[in-house]
């Protein structure tokens, strides 16, 4: 990771003037894999980042830390342009819940430090419902041009997820099919008249032992209609099995729905259950093999004649950066997606938790946030997000489709500069032709293609287009070129610089196969071609 030759404050700004032009205040449907603004049919993006308000208080957090409007400015000021904000079931359908004032909700608690932090920085709030907290928090998402996805999150109030929590699917101590439906129906009532909420997330992350698909079906068909029917204007998000982890079953069966251009799916995408060591002993193979199940189960939605949104509505990584695994796997993820230029929510804006599994002021390490909600925990890893963050393709656009060259690991883009190939901004990359494996790699509308030097130099641009570029290990993600009669090289982004050298390929053999286990880490030589036509 690294910020490249361009400022952060430079990019944040940028990213600002990006999510103004993303932000619609028309409905929005769908048009085959992508989200439209209905009133002028362009392509919108969600990039948004994940909001709780599940929690046993019902209330948003952070709010004893800063006041509202300053948290919602803090999103659009990181480049999100949308905030998936999550609601419990019971806060909509059982009146000791609903009517639970803000300040009655702390004193349950015995929040006491959390009352005074809501004094000092939102004291309007505390005689408030929590319902009516929760469209306040809207109304202000909304105020600063922040789209609003609502996440039924649980039901009982509380931290989620485990199989046996009695919120996982339907049938479960806690999640009446039947009270379900009449939350959806009320929240999707609540918020008609609001167009800052442009879409309703069924459930998140169905699991345990009851789940199955006959009732997945049975229940997100009800779901789905029950919303549509009660506010036809709103997408319907429907997420599939195992923690939100499998919609493949849909190959066979699609959903019976007619919901008139309004259906997205969303699927969740984390490391979880892959032992640390072999994130960072086999990263090649594991890329691979994730993005295999990935595609098998979830990223297949977006391909074919009858293809869907797909709204990758959790992922992230532990932002202290000290969790290899983690930092492996994100690398591989953000290639994918920024190569299907899919819509997303981050995991998660909250730097802490008013109250989490008994732990009052909670630290969230996922969160983007620091603990007292003042700066950004990790700068390094929002700049990583600048290439998903803005529109890549557009199905409306009149210009030709060219090739950005991504580095995953920096999230910047190979770009020529003075005669230097450097990894920077991917604002300005460098635009490649479409590169066909064991083929030169060339400019657009240029004669002149990327060449190999010796190991240890830098690359070369020019008009010699000798070298033949080939992906090598399962990964997908090493070019490499054979350098005269001898072996491969493979490009590298030197940490140091930024700059772009001819190395030995990482984890490679020399039969150009996968090394059994490799201690080092790879990715600072994965690329990755991402279409663009903007």
């Amino acid at each position: 990771m690294g910020e490249g030759r361009v400022s952060y404050s430079a990019i944040a700004a940028f990213l600002l003037l990006q999510i103004t032009s993303f932000c619609s205040s028309s409905p929005l449907s769908t048009n085959s894999r992508w989200i439209v603004d209905d009133a002028s049919g362009q392509r919108v993006k969600l990039a948004c980042v994940n909001w709780p308000s599940h929690m046993e208080p019902m209330i948003a957090e952070g709010v004893e830390k800063k006041p509202l409007s300053e948290i919602a400015q803090k999103i659009t000021a990181n480049g999100f342009n949308c905030a998936r904000f999550t609601w419990p079931t019971f806060m909509f359908t059982r009146p000791e819940y609903s009517n639970l004032r803000v300040s009655e909700s702390l004193d349950k608690y015995n929040l006491s430090a959390a009352r005074v932090g809501i004094v000092k920085n939102n004291p309007q709030i505390l005689n408030m419902t929590v319902v009516e907290l929760h469209k306040a928090v809207v109304d202000e998402l909304g105020r600063n041009k922040v789209m609003v996805v609502l996440d039924n999150h649980i039901s009982r109030p509380g931290w989620c997820c485990g199989d046996k929590d009695g919120n996982g699917f339907f049938g479960d101590v806690d999640f009446s099919p039947e009270e379900w439906l009449q939350g959806l129906d009320a929240v999707a009532n609540a918020y008609k008249v609001n167009p800052a909420v442009v879409g309703m997330s069924m459930r998140n992350e169905l699991r345990g032992s009851r789940q199955n698909e006959a009732d997945w079906y049975k229940y997100m068909e009800l779901g789905a209609n029950t919303i549509h029917t009660q506010n036809q204007d709103i997408l319907v998000i429907v997420s599939g099995l195992g923690y939100a982890g499998n919609l493949g079953f849909l190959k066979s069966k699609p959903l019976a729905v007619s919901l008139a251009n309004k259906l997205v799916y969303e699927g969740h995408w984390y490391p979880f259950g892959i032992p640390a060591d072999k994130w960072t002993s086999q990263t090649n193979q594991l890329c691979a093999s994730v993005i295999k199940a990935t595609s098998d189960n979830l990223l297949f939605l977006t391909q074919g004649d009858n293809s869907f949104p797909l709204f990758i509505s959790e992922f992230g990584i532990n932002q202290r950066g000290d969790n290899e695994a983690d930092n492996r796997y994100i690398g591989c993820l953000l290639a994918a997606v920024a190569e299907l230029d899919l819509d997303w929510a981050l995991w998660a804006l909250q730097g802490s938790y008013i109250l989490r599994e008994g732990t009052v002021n909670l630290e969230e390490l996922y969160g983007v946030l620091d603990l007292n909600w003042d700066g950004i925990r990790n700068p390094q890893f929002l700049d990583r997000l600048q290439v998903v963050q803005q529109i890549n393709q557009d199905f409306k656009s009149e210009h030709p489709t060219y090739y950005k060259m991504l580095h995953p690991l920096s999230g910047h883009c190979v770009q020529i500069v003075e005669n230097e190939i450097v990894v920077a901004s991917c604002k300005n990359a460098s635009q490649w032709e479409q590169h066909q494996d064991e083929g030169p790699i060339k400019l657009v509308g240029s004669p002149q293609c990327l060449g190999v030097a010796v190991d240890g130099e830098a690359p070369r641009v020019s008009e010699d287009c000798s070298s033949k570029w080939k992906f090598v290990s399962s990964s997908g993600l090493h070019l490499a070129a054979q350098v005269g009669n001898g072996g491969y090289l493979c490009l590298e982004m030197n940490t140091s610089d930024s700059k772009l050298v001819i190395k030995k390929c990482l984890c490679v053999g020399d039969n150009l196969g996968d090394l059994p286990t490799c201690a080092d880490n790879p990715q600072v030589q994965w690329f990755k071609f991402i279409p663009s036509n903007i």
